[in-house]
């Protein structure tokens, strides 16, 4: 007998607040946010920050004075402690179903249709508990047949309490679920974004309910096949599936705007072999070589009355390689070109392209290496990432990186990495 397809969409609440709520219980109850790159905007907001108007995406010191009145906590971004709850998160839901798609830091798709169980609710209250008694992370769930569904329930378990953030819709009959598509803006549905918001709008589309019974023959001359399938799905019958594993990246970046103007070559080369670094190893942790590489730098155009500056450049390589030492002896090459004097520089950053298989890559005919040279150098990486994994990262790295990194991003309200570092291991006295 064939079984209806059931999903889960497991979603943490505020995600970034409740990992800096986890380890400081004196957060709990009171406004918190936590800040982008540099302390620039808001980026995460807890449900009191929420209630205050503030908006997500805002640049922080047009809210100064409610910080001050309403005396919120404000934190830096801190990316290591936000990755390594969400493995513990992923791995907890792991526990219940091997079907499991990780869709972002913060979400995760589960297949419920092998589990034959009577009720999926208590079956998603089960994860909920389970999830905050082991990390100690809020999440909601919602249950569909399709995965625009469980978005939608996921979102009306977050918005009401009166659910317990639990909200299943696999089994209710149609009007029911048609009543609460009404209450979503047609903008809130997963897959419409601004412009095809903007033209349904226009169309008297105006709710999740009304795309769902909109003109198939219309949406799909206006919205492509990706629009009739996310009509398909609203209206209960899946078009996605689990991406259990997700395709490796075409393209690889890393950049970041610098805490303080860099006017000096000398700390250009230091941040630009700083991202091939942490690029190169996004690389191999995929398994997979670049052969194109481009290098950038970029003044700040908001400074109207200083000199602007900005210049790429893009290197082909001989070979595709996912070598640190070769990516950045290409990069910092590449930065000796477009670097002008005299201009204070505000971010840089370098981007792969050209990715592919490590094991399929063809080599140069006049290659440098023979097979044993590159089983070395592969042996190398191996070796770094392995230590790097082990002792964090940055504890082994190239020269060129530099030590004290003074162009780094200003994060002046970090939280510790209660997780990942020894020396901020949370001392608990009894």
């Amino acid at each position: 007998m064939r079984q209806d397809t059931v999903l889960a969409l497991v979603d943490c609440n505020n995600f970034y607040v409740s990992c800096e709520r986890v380890f400081d219980p004196a957060l709990a109850a009171i406004p918190v946010m936590v800040l982008s790159n540099n302390d620039g905007c808001v980026v995460a907001r807890s449900n009191e920050v929420k209630a205050l108007g503030i908006r997500m995406g805002i640049p922080v010191f047009q809210c100064d004075n409610m910080i001050k009145r309403h005396k919120i906590r404000v934190f830096s971004s801190n990316y290591s402690l936000y990755a390594d709850m969400s493995r513990r998160v992923m791995e907890t839901l792991k526990q219940f179903t091997p079907d499991i798609e990780i869709y972002s830091i913060d979400e995760a798709f589960l297949s419920l249709t092998g589990l034959r169980c009577e009720d999926y609710a208590a079956c998603g209250r089960g994860i909920r508990q389970t999830v905050m008694k082991w990390t100690g992370i809020s999440v909601s769930v919602g249950i569909a047949q399709t995965k625009t569904l469980t978005k939608v329930a996921n979102e009306i378990a977050k918005k009401h309490p009166r659910y317990g953030g639990v909200v299943d819709l696999s089994k209710g009959p149609g009007r029911e679920i048609d009543f609460y598509l009404e209450q979503l803006g047609v903008e809130d549905v997963w897959g419409v974004g601004h412009q095809y918001a903007k033209l349904l709008r226009g169309q008297g589309i105006k709710t999740a309910r009304d795309l769902k019974y909109a003109d198939m023959e219309w949406v799909r001359k206006r919205m492509t096949v990706m629009g009739e399938r996310c009509v398909l799905e609203l209206r209960g019958i899946p078009c996605f599936g689990l991406d259990r594993y997700p395709m490796p990246k075409k393209g690889i970046r890393s950049s970041r705007s610098f805490g303080k103007p860099v006017a000096t070559r000398e700390e250009l080369e230091e941040a630009v072999a700083s991202y091939v670094s942490r690029a190169a190893e996004k690389l191999r942790s995929q398994n997979s070589c670049a052969n194109i590489l481009i290098v950038y730098i970029k003044t700040n155009k908001f400074k109207r009355d200083e000199p602007q500056y900005a210049n790429s450049l893009h290197i082909r390589l001989k070979e595709p390689t996912a070598n640190t030492i070769d990516l950045t002896r290409h990069a910092l090459q590449g930065l000796g070109k477009i670097y002008k004097p005299g201009y204070r520089y505000k971010k840089a950053g370098i981007l792969l392209e050209g990715i592919q298989t490590d094991s399929l890559i063809q080599l140069h005919l006049f290659s440098s290496l023979d097979y044993a040279g590159r089983e070395r150098e592969e042996k190398l990486m191996e070796t770094v990432d392995r230590i790097n994994r082990r002792w964090g990262r940055g504890s082994l790295r190239l020269a060129a990186e530099g030590i004290r990194q003074r162009w780094k991003m200003r994060r002046s309200m970090l939280s510790p990495a209660y997780t990942s570092k020894w020396e901020d291991l949370l001392i608990i006295s009894v």
